[in-house]
């Protein structure tokens, strides 16, 4: 059967400088089988499946798949997806809302004049690392124990373990080893730079270790920590995939309660039709 497909470049407004994404629109029908293995054929981070939603709360449910594994929520996906739904024709019940139902519930998109943001999720797990796990963080990362300026769990899905690094070139000069565990890792940059962070996320695979480009989920949870203990005021731009010569740019903000949002520009690299 045809349907209609995206593949989008996130947090980018530049074509092939974010993260991309696969998109397959009216996606009614596809087993779970199927979609797993249409993920793992495109090869991407994320591929994500749109289908009608089960509450009326939501515009549309969104199913999102790794190459080997679904996802309950991911940052990327959900600014590509929306995005991909509302250039398809997608009409949300709230001019400027959009909801959308994933696994990990309803989250909140917003329209912004610097693009799609999403409603960062609150963390699963949040608070000290023990000290062995620092000990083998640093050691993953190419670090000595006192370089790590803090360290938390910042987990809210991917299980994230968040690092601050001393400055943005330290950040950007990590060349770290194997690993079983997702990474984040961040690190300001002097006063006055166009940029507030430089972001890393580094996460296991079949190889050992891949680097994300740019990652909502990781900006999302490090940014609420970050605004928690002091160490950023928003709105600010956080930096990632420098390294991987991409210039993806996160955009977080706060509303008046509080509520932190994770935004960015996305564009549509291909638009067409797939046979699943």
């Amino acid at each position: 059967m045809s349907r209609e497909f995206r593949q989008v470049d996130v947090f980018t407004t530049t074509p092939y400088h974010g993260n991309p994404l696969a998109v397959v629109l009216e996606a009614d029908g596809l087993t779970t089988e199927e979609m797993q293995r249409f993920a793992h054929w495109t090869n991407l981070s994320e591929t994500t499946f749109v289908l009608p939603p089960t509450t009326p709360d939501a515009d549309y449910r969104v199913r999102i798949f790794t190459t080997t594994s679904e996802l309950p929520f991911a940052g990327h996906p959900t600014l590509g997806t929306c995005h991909a739904w509302l250039e398809a024709g997608g009409v949300p019940r709230e001019a400027d809302t959009i909801v959308q139902e994933c696994g990990a519930g309803l989250v909140r998109v917003r329209k912004t004049g610097d693009g799609l943001a999403f409603a960062a999720p609150p963390l699963l797990r949040s608070g000290t690392v023990e000290e062995p796990l620092v000990e083998q963080v640093a050691e993953v990362l190419g670090v000595e124990r006192g370089e790590i300026v803090d360290i938390e769990w910042a987990d809210n899905g991917p299980g994230w373990v968040a690092v601050l690094l001393k400055d943005a070139d330290a950040v950007l000069a990590l060349r770290p080893g194997r690993t079983e565990l997702s990474i984040g890792v961040v690190g300001p940059y002097p006063a006055g730079a166009p940029h507030a962070f430089e972001v890393r996320a580094f996460c296991p695979s079949e190889g050992g270790m891949v680097e994300d480009p740019v990652t909502g989920s990781l900006n999302a949870s490090v940014a609420q920590w970050l605004l928690r203990t002091g160490r950023a005021s928003a709105p600010y731009v956080a930096a990632q995939g420098t390294v991987l010569g991409r210039a993806g740019r996160v955009r977080v903000s706060t509303d008046a309660d509080q509520n932190v949002w994770v935004g960015g520009g996305a564009v549509t690299c291909i638009s067409g039709q797939v046979e699943l």
